[in-house]
């Protein structure tokens, strides 16, 4: 595995693949849900690229910039084993001027649910991620479906740009217990993870309630409310169609349902796809 940290490195090494690559963009603190998209990228591809890199523009003031988990030597060791060909690790000179052209999100898909908690942080993502592209210029890139507004804003951004690069959404990786994965879980004390799982029981209660045939979605929203009373506090429990608009039943095969809720420090979030 060869790792760079800098944008010449970066083109230099790139040019050197030849082939297909797949592309993994993380914020590092790896664990065995980005394990699952690199393990997917080596099957897909001829080379996998891995980035790590923390992006400023998409924490807001008072975020967990400062905190938010670094392992550096950890997360090389993994995507080493992981059999990862390039992994890139960009100072923030590296990826950023004084001076930025800015990608914007969407007026009204990038200003809900995330968006609307969050104003702002869709656009540095998106930012980051339109670098990342051209720069990789990979042949897939590789995105979990637990960030689903993440993943639809980047869906759109590439159709809207003509860019050409498959993305592909990957399967939430979750816990024995079926709490799922995220780099802030060590945040978590024993006891709190075990009050996180009401998101998922959430989830999972809204599933059931689907497959008895009941699909609206103001009783839904209820009866996960109830789940979800373990929490800190619940910042929203949406149901949508998979564009992201609002919807009063759910349809198979284009619903997914949310929810984002405080437990302890970290705000967590989770989905499920119906």
């Amino acid at each position: 595995m060869r790792v760079v940290n800098t944008i010449e490195a970066f083109h230099q090494a790139r040019k050197a693949l030849q082939g297909s690559v797949g592309f993994v963009p993380t914020m590092g603190a790896l664990h065995e849900g980005h394990l699952s998209l690199i393990r997917r990228a080596r099957e897909e591809n001829d080379y996998v690229v891995v980035s790590i890199f923390v992006n400023p523009t998409q924490f807001l003031e008072g975020e967990d910039l400062d905190a938010y988990p670094r392992r550096d030597e950890a997360d090389s060791r993994i995507c080493e084993l992981a059999k990862v060909d390039l992994l890139f690790v960009p100072t923030i000179d590296q990826i950023y001027t004084s001076d930025e052209l800015r990608v914007g999100a969407p007026a009204i898909r990038g200003y809900i649910l995330e968006g609307a908690k969050r104003p702002g942080h869709f656009d540095g993502m998106l930012q980051i991620v339109m670098k990342l592209l051209n720069l990789t210029q990979p042949t897939r890139v590789y995105f979990g479906k637990k960030d689903a507004q993440q993943l639809a804003l980047i869906m759109q951004m590439v159709r809207d740009y003509f860019m050409s690069v498959e993305i592909v959404p990957c399967e939430i990786v979750r816990d024995g217990q079926g709490l799922a994965l995220s780099s802030r879980n060590i945040y978590l004390s024993a006891e709190e993870k075990q009050r996180a799982l009401c998101l998922s029981k959430a989830l999972k209660k809204a599933t059931e309630m689907v497959m008895a045939g009941r699909v609206d979605t103001v009783e839904i929203q209820s009866e996960m409310l109830k789940v979800l009373q373990e929490a800190d506090s619940v910042e929203y429990v949406a149901v949508v169609n998979r564009s992201f608009e609002q919807i009063d039943a759910v349809v198979l095969g284009d619903t997914i349902i949310l929810v984002a809720a405080w437990v302890g420090k970290p705000r967590l979030i989770d989905n499920v796809w119906i």
